[in-house]
Order: structure tokens, then sequence, then C-alpha cells
């Protein structure tokens, strides 16, 4: 069988597939470029999940490393101080509230936060700004998310922040902005955080599409809050000796700073299920990340979505599991 027959027939995912012949619990060989698995091994693997009742048994070690449930209501995010500028896919304000308490339970501040997938920077801005981190660093792989944090960490954001203020989103303008990006940092920063905001659902990935009704039928504007966006970005400027940005691949910066025990990490990596359709860099070594966060000297809280190959690394690599309520919606 094929990697991906495989995993259909086990029910699992492809990558949670990979990730049991990598660790050698389902023997496979390597032809060409695939893996091949054989099929009567497959068949035993599955009779040996199953034997105990249909559910989808991962291992006893994994059974035995359940996720507990910290009993926690869904965050209204309105009621959370919104710092980014960014309206990011997968934004972290409904964790605001873990985050303070994984942070105030420190005796001091952390003296550096690292994310090494920052995105909209929600965690550590919140952190900076409440005084929970003397520093933070924000490292982004994406040339345009990396464009806007350049800009705003350097000479330009000021002119960044009145542009957005000046700026009329109709479609004409929109499309003559996207047209003329690649002619400036500034300007492909500029055309970052307005298509984030006319996009649906604030995705940047590429082939994702503008708003058409939007909230209340506003269609385009219906996200676009020019002073309150330029607020933010002066609130951020004014802040800026305390940030560090790093435009690269966030796993080196983790290999770079491991040994450092001053360093908080907020690990917070495309997940395994929806990041093809949110991000620009959806594929990440699942199995190095978990390596590297139980081997760095810092402390550190990932988040990732519940999915059957993330309890398999968590339990793999001895770190505490907890489920967080969450909504997507209102």
């Amino acid at each position: 069988m094929t990697t991906s027959e495989a995993a259909e027939y086990l029910g699992y995912t492809i990558q949670h597939t990979r990730f049991l012949i990598r660790d050698g619990s389902l023997p496979a060989h390597k032809f060409g470029r695939d893996w091949l698995v054989d099929r009567q091994t497959v068949l035993n693997y599955f009779d040996a999940d199953t034997a105990n009742g249909p559910q989808d048994a991962l291992a006893s070690e994994q059974a035995m490393a359940a996720p507990q449930v910290t009993q926690l209501q869904a965050v209204n995010v309105a009621q959370v101080p919104q710092r980014s500028p960014f309206r990011y896919p997968g934004g972290k304000t409904w964790l605001i509230p873990c985050i303070r308490q994984w942070l105030q339970a420190r005796p001091t501040p952390v003296a550096e936060l690292i994310e090494p997938f920052a995105g909209g920077g929600i965690v550590s801005l919140t952190a900076l700004f409440e005084g929970l981190a003397d520093h933070i660093t924000l490292v982004e792989l994406d040339e345009d998310v990396a464009s806007v944090w350049t800009t705003i960490f350097g000479d330009h954001g000021p002119w960044l922040a009145q542009a957005i203020a000046e700026f009329e989103p109709t479609l004409p303008n929109i499309q003559a902005l996207l047209a003329e990006q690649d002619e400036s940092l500034e300007l492909q920063a500029l055309a970052t955080l307005v298509r984030n905001r006319v996009a649906r659902g604030g995705i940047l990935a590429p082939g994702a599409g503008l708003v058409k009704h939007g909230e209340n039928g506003k269609g385009l504007t219906s996200r676009w809050y020019p002073e309150t966006l330029r607020r933010r970005i002066v609130d951020i400027i004014e802040r800026r000796g305390c940030m560090t940005f790093i435009a690269g691949d966030g796993l080196q910066v983790m290999r770079d700073n491991a040994a450092r025990a001053d360093v908080a990490w907020f690990i917070d990596p495309p997940y395994t299920v929806a990041g093809k359709r949110l991000y620009r860099y959806s594929e990440i070594d699942h199995e190095a990340l978990f390596t590297l966060a139980s081997q760095v000297a810092g402390d550190v809280l990932l988040t990732y979505d519940n999915a059957p190959e993330i309890q398999y690394l968590a339990a793999k690599h001895h770190l505490e599991t907890r489920l967080i309520a969450m909504k997507t919606t209102h």
C-alpha cells in the first residue's frame, strides 16, 4: 500500500501515518520517492489497534497520556485588548487569558519571549504591553507578513500608519495597490495589511478571494477600521525598542537559542489540518518541532489542534497537554 492508502484504511491522517513509519511502528520500504507499506502489516496493525473496541487507539502510551481538559469558558474575544494590526486567521486572541496565567506564574517577568511562528503576534504583543515580558522577538517566514513587521519595526513605521489612515479601500484602489506592491518593501507592507482586511477571513495565502458582502452588507469596508489600525501601529512603534523581528525560519531560531534558560517560547505553528488553506508556508516538520520543544532550556507553550498525530508526538516527547475551549465565531 502507498502511505495515503494505508492512512485511509487505518483511519489516520497521512501525517500521522508518516509518523508511524518514521517511528518504526509501521515498517515500510522506500521505492523511489514514495514509501510503501506491506498490506498484511497494515491489516495486522489495524487489528491490533481495534482489538479493544472501535476507538481510534494510537498506542498504549498515548492512551495513558490522554489530554486533560481545562474547564474554561470559551473567551469572548471582544473583551480582549487587540494589539495586532493583523486580522489573522488562526490568531490567538482567544488564548490570551491562558497566556497571562502561564507568564504570571513565573516569579519574575520573562527576559525574552520568542514566537518562532509569529503571524499576527498577538501573544507577544500582549505580553510586552502588559509587562509580562521585558523583550519580545517575532519570527516569520512569510514574505508579506514579514514586510509588515520589518516596516513597523524600522524607519518607515510612521509612514505605514499614516498610509493606512489615508487609504480608501475601493476595488480600483485595492487593485492598483496590489499591482504596485512589489515596488518597495513599504508598499508591500501596506498592500499586505489592506489585503488582510478585505480578504475573506483575513486569509493571506495565495488564491484567497476578497470579501463580497461582508458584515451588514458593507462589502470591502466591513473590516476596515483605519484609525484603529493606525493607532495600533503607533502603539507598537512607541515600544519597538523592546522588540526584535527576524524574517526567517522559526525552527532555526529555536536551534540558535536552545541553551538560553532566560527565554520563554510561545510556539503556534501551522496546524496539521487547516494550515494549507490558511498559510503560504503550511508544511513544517512537526516531529522536529516537538523534538526541539522538548530540548530547549526555557519554558515552552505550544498550541495545536487536537489531532491524533499531535497526541502521539506530545506523548512521545513527554509534554503535558490540556484541552482549551475556544470559539471561531462571535
